[in-house]
């Protein structure tokens, strides 16, 4: 099986015709049934009222798991949806096993909501960090966590598509490495959900969590949790409600027997419809001809820049997805993506404060970043590259 005509998708996603999106690590463009999907059930909650609507739209709410299930090779009772994936993250992270003294081990890729989050632990509950580093590529180094490994290890975090360039760890490696040591695994998947095949059985991860408004094409304000079975009652939920327990007596109560124990009785449910219609337009084009083209698309990318003068291409590891960042000599990275959005191509900006411990090692104060999706072109890179030639 192949993609559809891009020119097919590119009409369901009509904003093409008039500005060039490459900030689809940012917020992707979704595509019209997404965008029905919502405005639809928006429009329904405003003419028969929200409980109303919420209980017409019970089939697209069920199939929000069965399509996450099918997205990721889990079972539908491992989904939970969660406003977005930083929320995703700290509720799993949170709720964790883990006690005075305990090792976590990340990389200098993490991403800073997350690395902000060990930090706050290490000083409430007196946790350490320990640093994997870098192979000759700048990915994690596989081969240098077992020696990393120590009674105190309890936990592997890592992410596996860094928010500042187009590095893709590589997590089925890292997986097997913590089964073999019966570590926690704990991956965040918000880049990489969307543009690269996700297969949990094979990360044999025991958490991953991700976004909707990124490379799946769901709404803003729309995440997902994903946790093993298996691990989910290791996990204590940092906050409860009605709808992640039951009151089963005065003194008492019960857990949502499956991942549902980490929602929230009130959330977005155009926002959950919505992302549910994303996944499901996903996994009809399929994740891994999206992963191929996607792939391409950025090698272009960064062939084409490596031609222009004065322009540093700055993507780490072995393999690389559709994210591509980039300096010019003499320009800041937020004035070049200004004039670039002034020519009607969309980009953002990576900064320190985002990925210290990665830019700092590499004296990088900022870079632009320009993501690609399947439904952009060959021709749209051309007038990107000529654009940032010119700046």
């Amino acid at each position: 099986m192949q993609l559809p005509d891009i020119e097919r998708l590119r009409k369901d996603t009509p904003t093409c015709e008039s500005l060039i999106h490459f900030n689809n690590a940012g917020a992707s463009l979704m595509p019209k049934p997404v965008h029905e999907a919502l405005i639809n059930h928006l429009a329904l909650e405003a003419s028969i009222g929200g409980y109303e609507a919420e209980h017409q739209a019970l089939p697209e709410l069920d199939a929000f798991y069965t399509e996450f299930a099918t997205l990721l090779n889990a079972s539908p009772d491992e989904i939970a949806y969660v406003e977005n994936a930083t929320r995703a993250w700290d509720m799993a992270f949170y709720g964790m096993p883990l006690k005075d003294g305990d090792h976590i081990l990340t990389h200098e890729s993490e991403y800073v909501s997350n690395y902000l989050g060990f930090l706050q632990q290490a000083k409430r509950r007196n946790l350490v960090i320990d640093l994997i580093p870098s192979d000759e590529s700048g990915q994690i180094d596989v081969n240098a966590i077992p020696a990393l490994i120590t009674d105190k290890t309890r936990l592997i975090a890592i992410t596996h598509v860094p928010t500042q360039g187009g590095l893709v760890n590589p997590a089925i490696e890292v997986g097997e490495i913590a089964k073999a040591h019966d570590l926690i695994y704990l991956l965040d998947a918000c880049q990489s959900a969307g543009q690269i095949a996700l297969d949990v059985k094979k990360l044999q991860c025991d958490v991953l969590t991700g976004t909707g408004r990124k490379f799946l094409r769901g709404p803003r304000g729309t995440g997902f949790l994903y946790v093993n079975s298996a691990f989910l009652n290791k996990l204590d939920p940092p906050f409860v409600d009605l709808h992640s327990a039951t009151w089963t007596a005065d003194n008492s109560y019960e857990f949502a027997a499956n991942a549902r124990r980490f929602e929230n009785w009130e959330s977005y449910v155009a926002g959950r419809i919505g992302l549910m219609e994303a996944v499901r337009y996903a996994n009809t084009l399929g994740l891994a001809n999206i992963e191929s083209r996607v792939a391409n698309l950025a090698k272009t990318v960064r062939s084409t820049l490596s031609n222009i003068k004065d322009v540093d291409v700055h993507d780490l590891g072995v393999k690389q997805c559709g994210i591509v960042t980039l300096t010019k000599t003499g320009i800041d990275a937020n004035d070049l993506c200004t004039h670039l959005r002034t020519q009607g191509i969309n980009t953002s900006v990576s900064t320190l404060t985002s990925a210290r411990l990665d830019l700092g090692k590499r004296n990088l104060e900022n870079l632009v970043r320009a993501s690609v999706h399947y439904f952009n072109t060959e021709a749209e890179i051309d007038r990107f590259a000529q654009v940032v030639e010119s700046a």
